[in-house]
């Protein structure tokens, strides 16, 4: 439910003329009228003398995107992106490049001054971090694939103390351990959390992304629940731990479910997961962000499955048909099962009200909306997508304290 597309391109970067003046990072705001994206371009002197440029595009969780560098100059540059159809092109005068950014027929000014773009992220953690880390792998013969995460023990671990962990499970796309999205490392934020409070880690890098290999082009959910499977075995193997459980974010939830239901993990816990078929979900997300930006909320499953079925989307085509019910219903290991009421990705009122519906009775269970909270469970106003990268806290103190809470009280 977290798709977020970031574009690469790989382009030869082409230079005719050098100068110090348009080295370095430089930054400037798109006003697309409907929202202001921030924009970076570093131009970085490569040992071969020559300059290339890499853009981002932080709004939007892109990095690194390379351009073809068409010129540049003491005092102008001329740079595109062909597969966004994309060009930039501006002059400096004193201490800014004052250009005119182009795409699919959009001309709008862009000026560019010097620096990046930092975000203020208080929740992340910062060495020393006080406990113990390492990099674990494991393999997944299904796929052909290496995984690579970090194992977090807790805070003044000892090899003959066995205490709970958890693995982490993103959210859909590929991302890395962390699930980091806009500078935010939530499933960092989480391990970091649960190590200073007793409980041990372990998240990975998703199947074909940072250090892990696979191919994850025509992947589905189901497959990358495989992955999780593996991890879990991998654990266990270990002989460490009292109780392996699965923390699953959006997607990752579904896999918690896929895998709770076959009796594989001690514990689940679902953040955001979706309740209902897939297309229901993923129609009242549209719906919901289509309300947010005054247009009509008309969007029919109908017409969204027909949509996605003339695509070419593996991904998307599995998931508008997986149906969560029997998973859910045959999950008999306790459940944590939260969401944001503010959440516009999977709607807290049809998702959680579902899960809360098919789930096993079991007095371990818990099932907690959280006021005022978005798909990130950050706190916000208005829970759309926009405001992620603008929130400072990555995620809610209070559901930090719940999990660990609960897991403990297991």
């Amino acid at each position: 439910m977290k798709r977020i597309t970031i574009i690469t391109v790989l382009i030869f970067a082409f230079c005719y003329a050098y100068a110090q003046e348009i080295t370095g990072s430089w930054k400037g705001i798109l006003d697309v009228k409907t929202q202001k994206l921030n924009l970076v371009f570093h131009f970085q002197k490569e040992a071969s003398g020559k300059i290339k440029c890499l853009m981002d595009s932080p709004d939007q969780g892109a990095k690194g995107i390379e351009t073809n560098l068409i010129y540049i100059s003491k005092d102008s540059v001329n740079l595109s992106i062909p597969a966004i159809s994309m060009s930039y092109s501006g002059k400096l005068k004193e201490d800014t490049i004052r250009g005119t950014f182009r795409q699919g027929g959009i001309t709008l000014p862009l000026d560019l001054t010097r620096g990046n773009i930092t975000r203020n992220r208080p929740q992340n953690p910062v060495l020393p971090l006080g406990y113990k880390t390492e990099n674990i792998t494991f393999y997944n013969p299904s796929a052909n694939a290496k995984f690579t995460g970090t194992l977090s023990y807790p805070s003044g671990y000892k090899d003959d103390l066995k205490v709970p962990i958890v693995i982490m499970v993103s959210g859909s796309g590929s991302q890395n351990r962390d699930e980091e999205v806009f500078d935010h490392k939530p499933f960092l934020v989480i391990a970091d959390y649960l190590a200073r409070h007793g409980i041990a880690s372990y998240r990975y890098d998703d199947r074909g992304y940072g250090e892990s290999t696979g191919d994850a082009s025509n992947a589905t959910t189901k497959d990358f629940a495989t992955d999780a499977t593996e991890g879990i075995k991998m654990l266990q193997k270990m002989g460490k731990f009292s109780k392996i459980g699965i923390i699953g974010h959006s997607e990752g939830a579904s896999i918690a479910f896929m895998l709770g239901a076959k009796r594989e993990p001690d514990f689940v816990i679902s953040m955001a997961g979706i309740g209902v078929k897939g297309d229901t979900a993923l129609v009242a997300q549209v719906n919901k962000m289509l309300g947010k930006m005054g247009q009509p909320a008309s969007m029919t499953v109908k017409t969204y499955s027909e949509q996605v079925m003339s695509g070419k989307m593996t991904w998307l085509k599995y998931f508008i048909n997986y149906q969560p019910d029997s998973d859910i219903s045959s999950t008999i290991c306790p459940v944590m099962a939260i969401n944001g009421d503010k959440d516009v990705q999977v709607i807290s009122s049809l998702n959680l009200e579902a899960i809360k519906r098919l789930l096993p009775k079991n007095s371990k269970n818990v099932i907690k909306l959280y006021p005022g909270l978005n798909h990130l469970f950050q706190h916000c106003q208005s829970g759309m997508t926009d405001e992620y990268a603008n929130i400072d806290e990555t995620i809610s103190p209070e559901v930090l304290e719940d999990i660990t809470r609960w897991i403990k009280s297991l």
